[in-house]
């Protein structure tokens, strides 16, 4: 059976069939979703899994490009959405999709909403289901992309939606962008900004991206996130002919330095796949520990 197909009756037997509630600052309900609402997210990220987007792949079996029809397809059934395109600078057979929600002052600095639809390879070996399915079982979501990011591509769209029938309207505009090739090179974001799209946004007063995986129904949001730090080195030293074993000679001097850079690595290395840890929540549990 088709994961669209089985999805209505997995929420009705599921805790995802609870109503969901979108609140304001004070706790008050804005809006809850109906059943119709819930299982239309649920099928719409299941048939997102189902396009094997895998970063290395996805140009060569045109899978970037099927997506991004799908994602065309469900960005042009929002009525509040317009200039529902993909960018002419993407590159070849990787589509950059854009849409936007223009607001009631469309000179105010836009607000940036951006998602990536590539993901990485899913050994088959690793799973017990199969990872480009979306298959649901007992209120949860399996399939690679569920997490890192389809989900998000999804909750931009569907929450938009429900706004739309409440006929709410931003003070800004807002933006929103799904790249390929995240996971590796960052081809996709690269040419959004080199877009001419981009160079006549009047700027950016708020941007939001993916961020970690949540195992309840409460989500982190995070304000910053690893950059990359970039140093220059130059040494100096004892210079002569090989044969005469020169002391203090300039790689010597930077042979040290590589090994305390390295030496400092495997101390991070060890805090992140220590025993019986993993990546994802190592790096949750850090971001939490520094947030207090």
């Amino acid at each position: 059976m088709a994961p669209s197909e089985s999805v209505g009756e997995e929420l009705k037997s599921s805790s995802a069939s609870k109503k969901t509630k979108l609140l304001s600052n004070d706790d008050t309900t804005v809006v809850t979703l109906t059943q119709e609402e819930q299982t239309k997210a649920v099928q719409s990220l299941c048939k997102l899994i189902s396009y094997p987007t895998v970063s290395a792949t996805s140009v060569s079996t045109g899978a970037y490009v099927e997506c991004a029809k799908y994602l065309i397809s469900e960005l042009e059934s929002i009525s509040c959405l317009s200039n529902v395109h993909i960018l002419e600078e993407s590159p070849e057979h990787s589509p950059v999709v854009v849409a936007c929600w223009e607001g009631t002052d469309p000179k105010l600095p836009i607000i940036l909403l951006n998602s990536h639809y590539d993901v990485v390879p899913a050994l088959e070996e690793d799973w017990t289901v199969d990872p480009f399915r979306g298959f649901v079982q007992d209120g949860k979501i399996y399939g690679r992309g569920a997490q890192d990011m389809k989900c998000v591509c999804v909750q931009y769209m569907e929450a938009i939606r429900v706004l739309a029938r409440l006929s709410f309207q931003p003070q800004r505009s807002i933006y929103l962008s799904f790249v390929p090739d995240e996971e590796v090179g960052g081809g996709g974001m690269a040419a959004l900004l080199e877009s001419k799209l981009y160079q006549e946004l009047p700027g950016i007063a708020l941007a939001l991206d993916e961020g970690l995986a949540s195992e309840t129904e409460t989500y982190s949001v995070f304000y910053g996130e690893r950059l990359p730090w970039w140093v220059g080195v130059e040494a100096h030293g004892n210079t002569g002919h090989g044969s005469r074993f020169i002391e203090s000679t300039a790689v010597e001097q930077l042979i040290a330095l590589a090994n305390k850079a390295l030496e400092f690595r495997k101390g991070q290395r060890d805090l992140l796949f220590g025993e019986g840890k993993h990546a994802g929540c190592a790096h949750g549990v850090a971001k939490k520990e520094e947030a207090g």
